[in-house]
């Protein structure tokens, strides 16, 4: 089975190359969505298993996440033609006085590769900014990052800010120095470990329409 190719492109960590079996696919007809589906986000599903039985880590999970992006770009202009529209929409940034961004920009990808829109506000991101961006988006999610522990107490301006408001979107964070009794503490949706949790939490928090 051809799809198989992009499978094992990622799989395999074939950055260079997967850009051209993804097009191959097209022009022989592949439907977009059995690309996107069982290609790309299949594997990064897969990749995800993978890292949960120990067989990965995250320096390879990044290497996939970076093939499955390179295929996903090829596909994107196809998505519009298609009645493939995203799970969701994802808010994702490091929080404000935090500068890293490594384990943000796994996640990011990873949620992507499993079909939501990211908008991606970057590192050092005030809780205005993520509120801002979340109203302007219509954002059904969003996630923050942090590596430092002088800069959580950011994520819990960040939650009083939302409930304040009263939106309902779900708030899920992570880093290094995150807990899941700090989620409780402070009130989020949702806490992971790791970028595979992630999406799994995401899914769970965004159900399929």
């Amino acid at each position: 089975m051809a799809i198989q190719n992009i499978f094992d492109a990622v799989m395999e960590f074939k950055d260079s190359e997967i850009a051209d079996i993804v097009q191959i696919e097209i022009d022989a007809g592949t439907d977009i969505s059995v690309i996107l589906n069982d290609g790309l986000i299949g594997a990064m599903d897969e990749v995800g298993k993978k890292f949960a039985d120990g067989f990965l880590f995250v320096p390879e999970m990044l290497m996939a996440a970076q093939t499955m992006k390179a295929g996903l770009e090829v596909v994107r202009p196809y998505l519009s033609e298609t009645d493939a529209k995203p799970r969701g929409t994802v808010i994702i940034g490091t929080v404000k006085g935090d500068l890293h961004d490594i384990g943000k920009n796994l996640v990011a990808m990873m949620l992507e590769g499993a079909g939501f829109k990211i908008v991606d506000l970057g590192v050092d991101v005030e809780p205005a900014a993520f509120f801002d961006a979340a109203k302007e988006n219509r954002a059904e999610l969003v996630a923050m990052s942090a590596l430092l522990t002088t800069t959580m107490p950011a994520m819990e301006e960040c939650v009083k800010l939302f409930k304040n408001a009263g939106l309902d979107t779900k708030l899920i964070i992570g880093g290094a120095p995150v807990t899941q009794a700090y989620a409780d503490k402070i009130n989020s949706d949702g806490y992971s470990a790791d970028a595979p949790g992630a999406v799994e939490l995401t899914r769970k928090l965004i159900p399929r329409a």
